[in-house]
């Protein structure tokens, strides 16, 4: 009888996490599957829960700032960058031009940050552990850029509202020179060990393929978008900071499929040192200051504060009593490293944000996972996710868990 009962067993559901390498984060995936094949997967979400956005309404809008490095916390810079030019819509204040050279320097080193990571540990799931331990020496060198200008590895709240911090410190351009050499050879290396590999090739062609209708439908953006062949990036539309100024090319893919992704995130990496060779080359172009001179806005630099009272006062006001904004509401989106990040912030003429949603490229991956891995293998599914490229960082931004202790059952 029992064998019977095993024989008339066609699907069963098991756990798949909640803890898997292969998203940064925290993910369970409640899997049912008909031998090694998957014919459904649920994604479970908020096991970090951290209630980012509800945090950032009880706190002004500058000390604000520090809570988006900590959502996607390997491309800290880039979503500092779109709360601030948030603010700054909300102000209708604008960058000095030396502040906007700065920022997009910043904003391509963590391009170069998030995808080194994102290529790598995907090839690490797959079984390739060499580049991985490549690509993490040449991230040490990108997070001593961030240590220089912010003080900071990895949470830097560099780039603020009306420009960034500080100025660049004295060798940095000279330093980043001839890191970009090196890393061109270095990103030259990773590609002759994974390209052509018939390995790799095998565990990624037409393994996750997704249409441009279905990526349009399920809001994708960033690489998962431009691998279907759609020519979308938000630097190129939205031309903001100095983007508009630079020659750079949108690598789009044919198939929308695992190894598309990863086609075209070693090809990003190329481009971002296309755009640091040429903001390097002009940088004789950009001087002044780094932030505007709003008083408001901006805080006394620390040598006036040694020897000016009101100075010390004015610091301390700003940072703990913050700026009020008149009563109005912005949405501001950029292309960061994975895809179409934005903010949105309602003001009601207070120093603290009434409103703040984050707009975050992972939660719209994420939700695909079913179609994209039905059908697949079990370790297909590991290379899905990695070429998702998910930081559960900013995809539990808000979400509130519920405990599912109920059993599974397949449709």
């Amino acid at each position: 009888m029992a064998l019977d009962n095993f024989n008339s067993l066609k699907t069963f559901t098991i756990n798949f996490g909640p803890q898997h390498p292969a998203a940064h984060g925290v993910l369970r995936l409640i899997i049912e599957i008909n031998g090694e094949k998957i014919i459904r997967s649920e994604p479970h979400i908020g096991l970090l829960h951290r209630g980012t956005e509800k945090l950032i309404e009880y706190k002004t809008f500058i000390q604000a700032l520090p809570y988006f490095d900590r959502l996607d916390y390997v491309s800290m810079m880039a979503q500092e960058h779109t709360y601030s030019l948030a603010i700054e819509n909300l102000l209708n204040i604008s960058v000095p031009v030396r502040g906007m050279y700065i920022r997009t320097i910043m904003l391509e080193i963590t391009r170069l940050l998030n995808h080194l990571l994102a290529v790598t540990t995907h090839a690490l799931d797959v079984g390739a552990l060499t580049p991985f331990l490549w690509a993490f020496e040449e991230r040490e060198k990108l997070m001593e850029f961030y240590e220089r200008v912010s003080g900071a590895r990895m949470h830097a709240a560099y780039i603020r509202p009306g420009g960034v911090a500080s100025d660049l410190p004295t060798g940095f351009l000279d330093d980043l020179a001839t890191f970009s050499i090196a890393f061109s050879k270095r990103l030259n290396e990773i590609e002759e060990l994974l390209t052509q590999n018939r390995i790799w090739r095998n565990r990624l062609i037409s393994i996750g393929v997704v249409t441009q209708a279905q990526a349009l439908d399920f809001g994708f953006s960033g690489p998962m978008l431009r691998s279907t062949g759609v020519p979308w990036d938000l630097r190129m539309i939205n031309k903001y900071e100095l983007y508009n100024q630079f020659q750079f090319y949108i690598p789009v893919g044919a198939f929308g499929d695992c190894y598309d992704r990863y086609l075209i995130r070693v090809y990003e990496m190329r481009q971002s040192l296309f755009l640091i060779d040429q903001l390097l080359n002009r940088c004789d172009m950009f001087h002044g200051p780094t932030k505007t001179d709003d008083k408001k806005i901006t805080p006394p630099s620390r040598a006036n504060m040694k020897f000016s009272m009101e100075s010390l006062i004015h610091h301390f006001k700003l940072y703990t009593e913050g700026f009020s904004i008149p009563e109005t509401q912005t949405y501001v989106s950029t292309e960061a490293p994975k895809g179409e990040f934005g903010v949105f912030l309602l003001s009601t003429n207070s120093s603290r944000p009434s409103r703040c949603r984050i707009r975050a490229p992972g939660f719209f991956h994420l939700q695909a996972l079913d179609f994209i891995t039905k059908g697949h293998m079990i370790s297909d599914l590991v290379t899905v996710i990695g070429t998702q490229d998910i930081v559960f960082g900013e995809v539990d931004r808000l979400y509130k868990p519920t405990l599912h202790y109920e059993i599974f059952q397949p449709a």
